[in-house]
């Protein structure tokens, strides 16, 4: 089965268990087109940082905060790590590849243009896998008006190849709209067959009329696209959320893709059938407490997570709660909404396996883990942790006064937060979007705000080893994700640079 060469994801059988498959790559947003951030290469030991690069040339700082939110790194099974670089205060980008030694292997151009937003949103590129492309895959990185440019991951002369979702030609024949009011507004995913899935924003005219949506373009260049309110199902639902990675079944059979009216409104979850985008169901956001709706926010980077089960993840903000928001969960069908999760602002979460997590003896074959920030600012008790919760039990949450996922292990950050001195206990908040989850070694791969990147040990339920990646007291910013190469390195951002950490050798 390709799955089982391609990626490490959480497969399952009929039963529901989970086989754990061999990682060759680091394909972008969460690993893999699920999102389950789960590698079954062991990740060396937090004793040293091998290399660092910079992935932004021209930070953008308000105080100790960077608010920017960084694309994830991309690793091939033959060892290429791809990122993007920003290059102005808040636009423009350059594709870089090194080896996992840290040597420059190649630099790429890309015309592409952020849609405006108060935070940063990320440039992700994504690697492309067709028959006999494993070790060795393209790489998809977004253009300008829209457009996805295909490239070798190992030759330093390779040309990218560039294709417009609604046809070449119309973008050769006057180009200038496009650039200027279609934008790529999510991270780019990848399917079994190559396909690439991003969601887009139309801001102003052009010739085909193109509206904000979902688009896609195959290997061979082919391209089509629907429009947000047809994937809502309501017209004035008509954009994409900014920064939510599309999401793909474990056998790319289901793409579910989340749908708003912008500024923090009101939104909608779809499921799509990947080949002819017909809209196969959607379910509305809504706040667990009350059957109101639920925000939708263009400022966070959360993005479906789809189970080994087949159940899907979203999550959304909320009012009140401490500003943790939920994570809100339902069947693979979204005819079923299900225990939601505490917490869902900002993130989105990873699979466990639910054997790594010692004493454990739930039902659930599969655990999440996510953050599970209390924020002192937002009338919490600063008390932040991480957690992995239980999808399918249930504890009375005492903040939100509802049934939540229950938790089955979580650990608070070790720093004392300076901001909040009359909020005793409290402790720097954890800054992590989408973590790596070490199956080998039953651990976490997590960092925080006070600058540091943790193992947590799932078996002994705690933080084994650290080791500080940016100056203390460390910088505020947006959640930043963690990956782990083929050959066991650690990736992980902080105060815009790109960490490679492992045992030197």
């Amino acid at each position: 089965m390709v799955l089982s060469v391609l990626l490490s994801l959480a497969a399952h059988s009929s039963s529901g268990q989970i086989i754990s498959r061999t990682s060759q790559v680091w394909a972008g947003h969460g690993g893999n087109w699920s999102h389950t951030g789960i590698s079954s290469v062991p990740s060396r030991k937090l004793d040293a940082i091998l290399w660092s690069a910079p992935i932004d040339l021209n930070p953008r700082y308000s105080g100790n905060d960077l608010l920017t939110h960084y694309g994830e790194v991309c690793v091939t099974g033959s060892n290429i790590v791809i990122t993007s670089v920003k290059q102005n205060l808040t636009d423009g980008f350059k594709i870089q590849a090194y080896k996992g030694t840290g040597a420059a292997v190649w630099l790429a151009d890309t015309d592409y243009s952020l849609p405006s937003q108060s935070w940063i949103p990320s440039c992700s590129p994504t690697l492309v896998f067709t028959r006999g492309t494993f070790a060795d895959p393209m790489v998809a990185y977004p253009m300008g008006g829209g457009r996805v440019a295909f490239r070798s991951t190992t030759s330093p002369s390779a040309l990218p190849v560039v294709h417009a979702f609604y046809g070449d030609a119309n973008f050769s024949a006057n180009s200038a709209p496009y650039l200027s009011n279609v934008k790529i507004c999510t991270p780019l995913t990848t399917s079994l067959d190559g396909t690439i899935y991003f969601g887009f924003q139309v801001s102003g005219g052009n010739p085909l009329n193109l509206t904000s949506g979902l688009g896609k373009i195959d290997k061979d260049g082919n391209g089509s696209w629907i429009p947000a309110s047809s994937l809502s199902g309501d017209g004035a639902v008509n954009q994409m959320k900014i920064n939510c990675a599309p999401g793909l079944d474990a056998r790319s059979q289901n793409l579910y893709v989340t749908t708003s009216t912008g500024s923090f409104g009101r939104g909608f979850l779809a499921r799509v059938n990947p080949s002819t985008f017909q809209v196969l169901s959607r379910v509305r956001l809504l706040d667990p407490r009350n059957g109101n709706d639920a925000n939708i926010d263009d400022q966070g980077t959360s993005s479906p997570l789809i189970g080994p089960d087949g159940d899907v993840y979203q999550g959304v903000l909320v009012s009140g709660n401490h500003s943790r928001g939920f994570l809100l969960h339902y069947s693979a069908d979204l005819s079923q909404t299900k225990i939601p999760g505490a917490f869902g602002w900002d993130d989105t979460p990873t699979v466990v396996p639910s054997y790594m997590v010692g004493g454990y003896t739930g039902n659930s074959s599969y655990l999440l883990f996510c953050k599970y920030n209390n924020y002192a600012g937002a009338g919490g008790t600063g008390q932040n942790r991480v957690a992995v919760v239980d999808p399918n039990t249930s504890d009375l949450d005492t903040i939100s006064n509802i049934q939540t996922m229950r938790i089955a292990d979580s650990v608070l950050c070790p720093t004392p937060d300076g901001e909040f001195p009359g909020t005793p206990g409290a402790v720097r908040e954890w800054c992590v979007n989408s973590a790596a989850i070490d199956v080998p070694k039953s651990c976490v791969i997590v960092s925080a705000e006070d600058g540091v990147l943790y193992r947590w040990n799932l078996q002994t339920h705690s933080l084994t080893e650290s080791i500080r990646i940016s100056p203390p007291p460390g910088i505020g910013e947006a959640y930043t994700p963690t990956a782990i190469g083929p050959d066991g390195r650690i990736y992980a951002m902080s105060n815009a640079t790109l960490f490679a950490i492992g045992i030197n050798r």
